[in-house]
């Protein structure tokens, strides 16, 4: 079985960043499909599996209680699990990026 969702159909509410729910599509993965301002980005996390960001435009901040790591267009970071984490956008354009999540439902604990 093939299915399509485009982006609009995944948008959360009042944002310009899409949650793909893969147990909404019998799937095995989850992504933030993420378009934020500049400044932007969540508070601390973690998730009990890794995540991957691949950033698509703009510049990125990625923050553990022990690391800072820049990364631009074209890169691709990934963050183990269990790791307290954040990302700000640091660009002055919006930042474009997949958040990628292992799992058919996103699971995260914001600290």
């Amino acid at each position: 079985m093939l299915t399509v969702t485009n982006h609009d159909e995944v948008l959360l509410p009042d944002s310009s960043t899409g949650l793909f729910t893969g147990a909404d599509h019998q799937a095995d993965v989850s992504f933030f499909w993420v378009n934020a301002a500049p400044g932007k980005g969540p508070e601390f996390h973690w998730h009990p599996y890794a995540e991957t960001w691949v950033v698509l435009q703009g510049e990125v901040l990625i923050e553990t209680q022990d690391e800072q790591l820049a990364a631009n267009p074209g890169d691709i970071v990934t963050v183990s699990a269990e790791t307290v984490h954040r990302f700000r956008n640091r660009g002055q354009t919006n930042l474009r990026m997949i958040c990628i999540h292992p799992s058919p439902t996103i699971i995260e604990e914001f600290i």
